[in-house]
């Protein structure tokens, strides 16, 4: 089993306040979860976090980039915005950041939920 980079330790030490943090090993990068949801990513030692209409803002504000992939040719941006550099070195600031992209999976989750219901409902005869 491969073990975690010291990268993702760090960040999992910085991210202690918050409760139990944890990281799965995903595509070659790391899956940072809190309450079985994932509010971040690790991808080539770059921290990104959650966003959504309430807190993209923020990142947009701080010119801070979405996380991107290309596939076919083509470049795909997610949810994911980088993380503050300056949080990187400071866990109150990084837990306030990590916070609001908790807080941005969970209105993630409910609005699956939510679809799942109503696509479910509408199937039944």
């Amino acid at each position: 089993m491969a073990t975690q980079s010291e990268f993702v330790s760090y960040l999992l030490e910085l991210l202690a306040p918050l409760g139990a943090v944890h990281a799965r090993a995903m595509f070659g990068g790391y899956g940072i979860y809190r309450d079985g949801l994932m509010f971040g990513l690790v991808a080539d030692d770059t921290f990104y976090l959650k966003a959504d209409d309430g807190n993209r803002p923020d990142f947009e504000a701080e010119g801070l980039p979405p996380f991107t992939y290309k596939k076919n040719d083509r470049e795909y941006a997610m949810s994911y915005y980088q993380a503050p550099p300056d949080a990187l070195d400071d866990s109150e600031a990084l837990c306030r950041w990590a916070r609001r992209a908790c807080e941005a999976a969970v209105r993630a989750a409910a609005a699956k939920r939510t679809k799942l219901q109503r696509s479910r409902r509408r199937r039944k005869p």
